[in-house]
């Protein structure tokens, strides 16, 4: 039951991901570097209480920024786009403010 927390890290919520939650019914995630489908899909289930139509992942490097002569790297980072089916909603903390 642990491994199911531990797959969703956060939601995102960015303007793209906000007009694919309007127009599609579809959320973001960051998640696991190491969880596929399969697992993404049972841990939204699971948490959310909803059904799940389609799961698309992202992998994502870290970009290297540099500060005058020192370079460091961003993590890297996997997305998760999460279509639900017609009707269910996931109460994110952008809505649960309105």
């Amino acid at each position: 039951m642990t491994k199911v927390f531990e797959t969703i890290r956060k939601p995102l919520l960015t303007e793209k991901s906000l007009i694919l939650r309007d127009t599609d019914n579809c959320y973001v995630f960051v998640v696991e570097k190491t969880a596929n489908k399969h697992e993404i899909r049972e841990a939204v289930e699971t948490i959310f209480n909803v059904t799940v139509e389609k799961v698309a992942t992202i992998p994502l490097r870290g970009k290297v920024k540099k500060m005058g002569r020192f370079a460091g790297k961003r993590p890297d980072l996997k997305k998760a786009l999460v279509t639900l089916k017609k009707g269910d909603k996931i109460d994110t903390v952008e809505t649960a403010s309105k």
